[in-house]
């Protein structure tokens, strides 16, 4: 578990994206008991095959971004700022 919570604590990396979505859905606890079978499971492929591991490569989702942009929109607009959608993604 310790190598999980480590793994977790990573600036931008795949297992921290996984613990992230999981959160939301199993609370923490389970999120890095998941994490931790993430590991576990690369460390028996890579011993298995002798093989260095590959991290995932780490796509954008686009719904995850427009989620995120519906997201901060709200925000701004609740503390009193009029924006509007079509600016913003044209900054971004």
């Amino acid at each position: 578990m310790e190598c999980a919570w480590g793994a977790t604590r990573k600036k931008d990396g795949y297992l921290k994206r996984k613990y992230q979505s999981l959160i939301t859905r199993c609370g923490k606890k389970k999120a890095i008991v998941a994490v931790g079978h993430k590991i576990i499971i690369a460390s028996y492929h890579i011993i298995k095959n002798k093989e260095a591991y590959k991290e995932p490569v780490l796509n954008n989702n686009p719904k995850r971004r427009n989620k995120q942009i519906n997201y901060l929109l709200t925000k701004l607009r609740e503390l009193g700022l009029q924006v509007k959608q079509a600016e913003m993604i044209a900054v971004v």
